[in-house]
């Protein structure tokens, strides 16, 4: 696909950095299966587009209310962002994290933008947007610093931060592509202030990991927080089950969805992130259970009818297990309530989702495997799309409303 120009120069700004000193070329990216590095191909081969497997896809979806409600702005806070890395990210002292930040910045094709990393991440996403049909957006998270018991904030706990000042402008910006998401903690003197003002200035929903930002959602500190989102309507998007990517102190059990109910008790919809879909947490009688299945069991909670829902970003990931993708498919009762999400960049890291293991499991059609690897590689927002709209089990497969989630964060559905 060629890049769309605008009018709007800070959009040709971006596509320039794409096209000019952003382009990436790393030693192994001209391999012709990459495995590990992802190769950051642009144009979609015209075969590829003529994909049966593309057209199924489509076939029942309207573009105009699909809208990727979990995806990630990234950089490392050298364009005027805001954005901050903590130590676990920055440092070689912490190898395995910092590791996943070289991998995130090569998933989002911003590994090798020097000087430019922040607007080469966001150049890159506009350009994966603009091979999507017109209406397609996707919701830009901001990141909240950690924060402890007094609603202090400690970025030296912190794995990063990204500012929703900066998450508004991009959607500010480019308004055709992009929605944004904040990220506030509710201890903070300030929450409930600066609640209302990200709503005012159009964020869709409020984003919460509690095991890297240290807010436990049962706590009665949150009850103000609470008030405004429900008052407005505005959805709380919370990572529950176990935090892989980054950490922010040892808050693990403050993403066990059961903590969900004061939220839902007070009249706030709830969107758990990936479904709670790995880690285990206590169930009420003190037992450990899979965190996701105490997503279903408050699912299924009257307070929950109507408020609670969750997203299926990150779902397929290798760490999840193929019988909990099985059940999300064929609970097709609980299809109204599920939002399509990416988790992008994360479906940009080439070992980390694999079509072919998929179709062994009996998930994906087997034939299609070839076509998946090879949109990966120019379109990981559009393979991510595809391949959850390709999952099947015994004949059960994501229903058309669960890619319909525009009305959802848009505030046209109850």
């Amino acid at each position: 696909m060629s890049i769309n120009s605008s009018s709007n120069p800070s959009r040709r700004r971006f596509l320039a950095l794409l096209a000019g000193g952003a382009a990436l070329s790393a030693a192994g990216l001209s391999m012709a299966k990459p495995i590990l590095i992802n190769p950051c191909r642009a144009a979609i081969p015209v075969r590829l587009l003529d994909s049966p497997w593309l057209k199924q896809a489509w076939a029942g979806i309207d573009p105009e209310q699909l809208w990727d409600c979990h995806v990630h702005l990234a950089g490392i806070g050298d364009g005027g962002s805001g954005i901050e890395l903590g130590p676990q990210l920055s440092s070689w002292l912490h190898p395995l994290h910092f590791a996943q930040r070289l991998f995130y910045m090569n998933a989002g094709c911003a590994h090798d933008a020097p000087g430019a990393v922040d607007t080469a991440y966001v150049a890159r996403l506009l350009n994966l947007c603009d091979a999507m049909p017109e209406g397609f957006k996707v919701m830009l998270f901001a990141f909240a610093r950690f924060h402890d018991s007094a609603g202090q904030a400690h970025p030296e706990r912190s794995a990063f931060y990204v500012p929703n000042a900066w998450a508004a402008k991009m959607a500010r910006e480019f308004p055709e592509r992009f929605e944004w998401v904040a990220s506030l903690h509710p201890y903070h003197a300030t929450a409930v202030d600066d609640l209302s003002q990200a709503i005012a200035d159009g964020a869709r929903a409020v984003k919460w990991l509690p095991a890297a930002q240290g807010m436990d959602p049962a706590d009665a500190k949150c009850d103000p927080f609470y008030r405004v989102l429900a008052a407005t309507g505005t959805p709380l998007i919370v990572h529950c089950g176990e935090e892989k990517a980054v950490k922010g102190s040892d808050t693990q059990a403050f993403g066990n969805p059961l903590r969900l109910r004061r939220a839902l008790d007070a009249g706030v919809r709830v969107v758990v992130a990936h479904c709670a879909t790995i880690g285990k947490d206590i169930d009420d009688d003190g037992k450990v259970r899979p965190s996701f299945d105490l997503f279903l069991k408050v699912m299924a909670e009257p307070r929950a009818k109507e408020l609670l829902h969750g997203d299926i970003s990150a779902i397929t990931l290798r760490n999840r297990k193929a019988a909990v993708i099985r059940t999300l498919l064929e609970r097709e009762d609980l299809h109204e309530r599920l939002l399509h999400g990416s988790d992008y960049p994360l479906p940009g890291i080439l070992p980390l989702i694999s079509p072919a293991a998929l179709a062994r499991q009996g998930l994906l059609p087997k034939a299609a495997v070839g076509d998946l690897d090879t949109l990966r590689q120019h379109n990981p927002l559009l393979f991510d799309f595809v391949h959850k709209r390709l999952l099947n089990w015994q004949g059960h497969s994501f229903s058309p409303a669960v890619f319909a989630t525009r009305p959802f964060f848009a505030g046209d559905r109850s």
